[in-house]
């Protein structure tokens, strides 16, 4: 197995390293703070083309991996997690289902002007009774003439505020469950779509979650994405594939903890020396960057083989579940590192362990994720 990235991987880490550093970084604390969309750099996102990183070249994208997908998460994550957000929650989750079951022209009128940057889109699954349980979802889809009349309400929306194409999952028959789930894309600006309440977030401030209310919303049968019942997978397929990219930003998000731990700790003074001298510190650096990097292989490992088409859903639940938990350890250490200043907002710390929690919430609990694992090992019972 080589460990070794290639020249182009190398080349788009070392470019997205200097970006996020110079149009990212700056602003991070800003972003945060003001609970604001970071237009300006989710636009600059798109200049350098990647909106359309892993969108086949036939609708205008890049057509890379999702190891490269990795890296570019990392890289943004590192600087500004909101920001970043908005490249990796549109391309990773909700693009997927337009990308996987769509047809020609319903790729070529979506994931074009994406793959542009465009437009973003975002992935309306989540409602006040159905989180991890996606089966309890209550908004309806009735068909009607030529297409479905959607009636219902989705939370925690990650994109909706923005968002102009939205994949929203709804069911045919309640008492089906996970059989009678449908998935469809509506545009901003459809009658009977509306964006309701906004969440106010402890962490990716900068990153708008909100309500999305459908009344008698109608929705043409052209924008229903794969078969009737056909949701469920639809949704499960998207979400496995984005578990790896939450990996790979929990990642990104830890090591920009650690960066700024091992600056504090070789400037500041105590004792008459450096506290980067004193073991108690060394150690607690030492482990913060081996689990940074073990977490980083298995993001690489899960990205590896959904490139060569292998099954990985084991492997990106084990991702996502280090990944989002290490990040959350790392940053706690971190704060630890830099003392009463770590829970300053002078330092940037404090915004990072707010930032990692999310990310063992969303796109799949910790809980789930071992769920998931355990299914894969010993089956389901």
């Amino acid at each position: 197995m080589d460990f070794e990235l290639t020249e182009d991987q190398k080349m788009l880490k070392t470019m997205l390293r200097d970006f996020a550093k110079n149009e990212l970084e700056p602003v991070a604390a800003q972003i945060d703070q003001a609970e604001v969309f970071p237009a300006e750099q989710v636009k600059k996102i798109g200049e350098l083309g990647l909106m359309g990183l892993t969108i086949p070249e036939e609708y205008g994208g890049e057509a890379k991996g999702m190891i490269e997908f990795c890296i570019a998460v990392e890289e943004l994550a590192r600087a500004s997690a909101a920001a970043s957000a908005y490249f990796r929650i549109s391309l990773s989750l909700a693009i997927p289902p337009i990308a996987m079951f769509g047809n020609h022209e319903q790729k070529k009128k979506w994931l074009v002007p994406h793959a542009r940057g465009e437009k973003l889109a975002c992935f309306a699954l989540t409602e006040a009774g159905a989180g991890s349980d996606p089966a309890a979802l209550q908004t309806t889809a009735t068909k009607k003439g030529d297409g479905y009349v959607l009636n219902g309400n989705k939370l925690f929306i990650s994109i909706g505020a923005e968002a102009e194409i939205i994949v929203v999952f709804a069911t045919l028959d309640r008492a089906l469950r996970h059989r009678g789930i449908t998935a469809f894309v509506v545009e901003k600006g459809t009658p009977g779509f509306s964006v309701g309440k906004h969440e106010h977030k402890m962490g990716f401030r900068g990153l708008s979650a909100t309500e999305l209310v459908f009344d008698n919303c109608f929705v043409p049968a052209a924008n229903r994405l794969g078969e009737e019942g056909q949701g469920f997978k639809v949704a499960l397929e998207a979400l496995d594939e984005s578990r790896v990219t939450v990996g790979a930003e929990a990642v990104g998000i830890a090591q920009a903890a650690l960066d700024a731990s091992i600056s504090y700790a070789q400037e500041r003074q105590q004792y008459g020396q450096r506290i980067a001298n004193f073991q108690a510190i060394q150690w607690m650096l030492a482990d913060m960057a081996t689990q940074i990097e073990a977490a980083r292989l298995l993001c690489y490992q899960a990205a590896y083989l959904h490139d060569r088409k292998l099954p990985y859903m084991k492997e990106s639940a084990m991702a996502k579940v280090f990944a989002s938990e290490i990040s959350s350890f790392v940053t706690n250490k971190a704060i630890q590192i830099h003392g009463g200043y770590g829970y300053t907002r002078e330092y940037p710390v404090e915004r990072f362990l707010r930032d990692a929690k999310l990310t063992e919430i969303y796109e799949g609990t910790s809980e789930m994720m071992r769920m998931t694992i355990a299914r894969a090992l010993v089956g389901k019972g």
